[in-house]
């Protein structure tokens, strides 16, 4: 499954749900909150935009943003709602592509990394983050931790959501680190409807030697948006990386070997 494949149309079409989900005020205001603090004066880019959920209502707060997308239905999708001198979009994938500029924050919400599905892809991703900030900006990644306390031994599937009309199912690959989300809608007359998005899981501990290779410092991990301490049992967290002010963007040199 390729996420230009799994983002057509019809996925772009059915993101957006207003008021409810993440597009609830409880969800997205704390998001949006925190995310304008820690641009602060200057400008943000977000790294897999969507349909502009989160980059919308942070430009109409005042932050200047600027989008890179694979996915040109998403952004069909986000041009219904601002236009491209609002919140100018690059096409192409957030581990390679790059945006015109600098920037004081680079975010990357809602799990989206894990879209890519490859340790290497995904340091590529910090690495491209690091590329477009200003010395002392930040790279903000809001990510689940992986259910696998959850998984029975010798059972592949946890049931993650349940609520009327909608059952969220995850299976596990766990020797490659791998699980599918099963997303399945029900009607009013019963008929199903499959949505599957595929992703590499990723740990806390691994998500921080990811953003150390790319000349990263941890600055900060909460559970939550609105800095909720995170523990053990946190099924999320907000992890904020931090550029050093006194270096460039990018990861650091390598070391000479001695002779």
């Amino acid at each position: 499954m390729r996420q230009e494949d799994i983002w057509d149309v019809d996925a772009a079409r059915r993101y957006d749900s207003p008021g409810t989900g993440m597009f609830a005020p409880e969800v997205l205001g704390p998001t949006v909150d925190r995310l304008a603090e820690l641009a602060g004066d200057g400008p943000a880019l977000e790294f897999a935009i969507g349909t502009g959920r989160v980059a919308v209502p942070l430009a109409e707060r005042g932050t200047p943003v600027t989008g890179i997308e694979l996915s040109r239905p998403m952004i069909d999708q986000l041009r219904t709602k601002v236009d491209e001198a609002t919140i100018p979009v690059v096409v192409g994938d957030m581990a390679t592509a790059a945006a015109p500029g600098s920037y004081t924050l680079v975010y990357l919400v809602y799990n989206t990394i894990a879209n890519l599905l490859t340790q290497a892809e995904q340091v590529a991703c910090f690495r491209n983050a690091a590329r477009h900030l200003t010395p002392g900006g930040r790279f903000v990644i809001e990510l689940w931790v992986p259910w696998l306390r959850k998984l029975p031994p010798g059972q592949q599937a946890v049931v993650g959501h349940v609520e009327p009309g909608y059952i969220g199912l995850d299976t596990y690959d766990v020797l490659h680190q791998q699980v599918v989300s099963h997303h399945f809608e029900f009607d009013a007359g019963g008929q199903a409807r499959l949505f599957r998005t595929p992703h590499r899981y990723i740990w806390p501990a691994e998500l921080d030697l990811m953003a150390q290779l790319a000349g990263f410092e941890l600055e900060s991990r909460h559970a939550d948006w609105t800095g909720t301490d995170f523990t053990a049992d946190s099924p999320s967290h907000v992890s904020v990386y931090r550029v050093p002010p006194h270096t460039t963007g990018g990861p650091p040199p390598r070391r000479q070997p001695r002779t």
